[in-house]
């Protein structure tokens, strides 16, 4: 994978603490019998398809990152019990990023609400990430920028919030970290997966087209992740 290229041992090293933080939070949960997407629902009462939970997202007002947990129906699952949306508003973005200058874009009335999605986290049954993916801008209503404008916000992503538990907001935060070459590279395969679409489909809209829903994917493992890294690492400690 390109995005593997040449990183520094400081890169490798910030992925390992990342997903050494994953696996400390899922120590702490298994204590109680608990996993990311139960601490989710807690207290959300009866859980509903296509419903956001926990209710009214979460945002952090000092990093202006965000994410919910949702689930589709049961024949468009492929598998998952469902999946964290991950995303940042403006007013946490580098300064000089703005959207993609569509055909179609229009500025929001509330510059915050540009908001950028990152990447889905496909959850399995028994609470555990199973899988990477990003979209299309219709299916989470987010504003299209570049993949490499985005890529350039990924360290912007941070949940600093007890609301709605501390250890998952410590575990997404940290999933984008441990898997960040993959995320970057998914970012790219998405600007090219639109631009081949719409190449395919001359007068149609790529963005709004409801028939490109995901535009690439990534089956994933926190374990392999970890044991890949610490295997680039010793390549620097020979």
């Amino acid at each position: 994978m390109d995005a593997w290229k040449n990183l520094s041992e400081a890169e490798f090293q910030s992925m390992l603490t990342a997903g050494e933080r994953v696996l400390e939070c899922y120590r702490v949960l298994r204590k109680t019998n608990d996993n990311v997407v139960g601490e989710v629902l807690k207290g959300q009462g009866e859980f509903f398809e296509w419903d956001h939970y926990p209710k009214g997202d979460v945002y952090d007002h000092e990093t202006h990152a965000q994410y919910y947990y949702h689930a589709h129906p049961v024949d468009l699952r492929g598998g998952e019990h469902g999946h964290f949306h991950t995303f940042l508003r403006p007013k946490g973005m580098p300064p000089g990023i703005t959207p993609v200058p569509l055909p179609d874009y229009t500025p929001p009335k509330e510059k915050n609400d540009a908001l950028c999605h990152f990447v889905g986290i496909s959850m399995d049954r028994a609470g555990y990430p199973m899988r990477l993916f990003t979209t299309n801008r219709w299916v989470t209503g987010e504003v299209w920028y570049a993949a490499e404008d985005v890529i350039a916000m990924l360290d912007r992503f941070a949940m600093d919030l007890a609301y709605p538990s501390w250890p998952v907001n410590v575990w997404i935060t940290a999933m984008l970290r441990l898997f960040r070459p993959e995320i970057i590279a998914l970012l790219r395969a998405r600007d090219r997966a639109v631009t081949a679409w719409q190449a395919q489909h001359p007068g149609a809209n790529a963005y709004e087209d409801r028939d490109l829903e995901i535009t690439a994917t990534a089956d994933i493992s926190v374990e392999r992740q970890i044991a890949r890294i610490q295997k680039g690492l010793r390549r620097f400690r020979r």
